[in-house]
């Protein structure tokens, strides 16, 4: 039976990329410093995925053990120098963490003669996650293990896309997951293309499905929370029914639209059909997501490269229409939540500097160069306060 080694035992590693590499026949052995997790794992064996629908259909995933990094590293090590194929779902910020133990990894396959090539795939909702891991990991080779990983180890880039909710399992192993799934991967970049998973589609170049995910989904997913906390809802399932918010969605996905056709050889019809069909996600009335943890972290989302102020920069450098991005960009600045750290120090930031200042510092826009944009921010906000 085929090896995956996956750094990350959380709800998307179960319940997606699990998912995936049981399908495709892998045994897992899943890496998290979660105890309660590596326990039931190793105890159990197997865990359940539940899909998020009328027939609640249940999928059994099996041939699954864990290794808890943070008390037994030496083990994640030696797992990786067996194995076919390395994934994580973890989170950008934790990647550089577990650098140093896919280098001892990588070192000990250089040691033991390993000439089979494998790939590491990260998985994480970010553009550019396995090429940034590999820098990582490089930190810590030295030449000769340098050149043998340019051999030997593939960093392929991926996209992935998939709802999680809020989970209510007394089984800390179960998941529920939406039915849609997506998982793309830079087939270029592979340096195992002979090992190409089932469910997983490989392309010649990811960055129009990243563009298309990023300005779609997770804009979208944002435009309902921000719209939806501003009107006093607490769920994106009761938002997404009033009509107002329903509007604006429609009318923030019909700008990314047209950037994305664009930029990229999608068709019109090809990215309608794609919109409706996250719409219809978005109203799926079993998914149960509290708006607080869709709209958490807002200076994240208020980034130069992220959600809003990209698609926001690159409609209005086109002579595109921007305006529901920029009207739902600026409801940002009025999100609050007090169990948020970002929430509270951007509230903090507004009420003791001047407001072009906290938008041009949260959002990287240039005060010269992007003035109108920053001026236009400001009177969005101050027009809705």
């Amino acid at each position: 039976m085929k090896k995956a080694l996956h750094f990350g035992a959380g709800n998307i590693g179960r319940g997606f990329i699990g998912e995936i590499l049981a399908k495709n026949g892998f045994a897992i052995t899943f890496v998290d410093v979660s105890e309660e997790i590596i326990d039931a794992l190793n105890e159990k064996g197997a865990y359940k995925i539940f899909l998020a629908g009328p027939e609640k259909e249940e999928q059994l995933i099996t041939n699954v053990k864990g290794i808890n990094n943070a008390l037994e590293p030496e083990k994640v090590s030696a797992a990786l120098v067996e194995t076919d194929l390395v994934t994580t779902a973890i989170g950008p910020k934790i990647l550089p963490k577990i650098a140093p133990l896919i280098a001892s990894g990588i070192k000990q396959r250089k040691q033991a003669k390993k000439t089979r090539p494998l790939d590491v795939i990260a998985c994480e909702n970010m553009i550019g996650g396995s090429q940034f891991l590999r820098q990582e990991v490089y930190r810590y080779l030295d030449g000769p293990e340098r050149a043998y990983a340019d051999e030997y180890l593939g960093f392929p880039n991926a996209a992935v896309d998939r709802i999680v909710p809020k989970q209510d399992h007394t089984d800390p192993l179960s998941v529920t997951v939406e039915p849609f799934k997506e998982w793309v991967v830079d087939e270029s970049q592979l340096k195992a293309p002979a090992l190409k998973l089932t469910e997983v589609h490989y392309a010649k170049d990811l960055e129009p499905y990243i563009e298309r995910k990023l300005f779609s989904v997770n804009t979208g997913h944002a435009t309902v929370a921000y719209t939806g906390a501003d009107l006093g809802y607490q769920t994106i399932k009761d938002a997404i029914k009033d009509p107002k918010v329903l509007q604006r969605l429609r009318a923030v996905l019909s700008e990314t639209r047209a950037l994305l056709l664009a930029k990229w050889d999608f068709s019109a019809k090809e990215l309608e059909d794609y919109h409706q069909k996250i719409i219809a996600r978005f109203e799926n009335p079993y998914l149960s997501d509290e708006i607080v943890r869709v709209g958490r972290t807002p200076l994240r989302k208020l980034g130069y490269n992220e959600r809003f102020i990209r698609p926001l920069r690159e409609t209005f450098a086109r002579g595109l229409n921007y305006q529901a991005l920029l009207e739902t960009t600026a409801l940002i600045y009025r999100f609050d939540d007090p169990k948020d750290e970002e929430s509270q120090k951007l509230a903090s930031l507004l009420a003791t500097r001047p407001l072009k200042t906290v938008i041009s510092e949260t959002t990287g826009l240039d005060p010269k160069k992007d003035h109108v944009l920053i001026e236009q921010l400001a009177t969005c906000y101050l027009q809705h306060k």
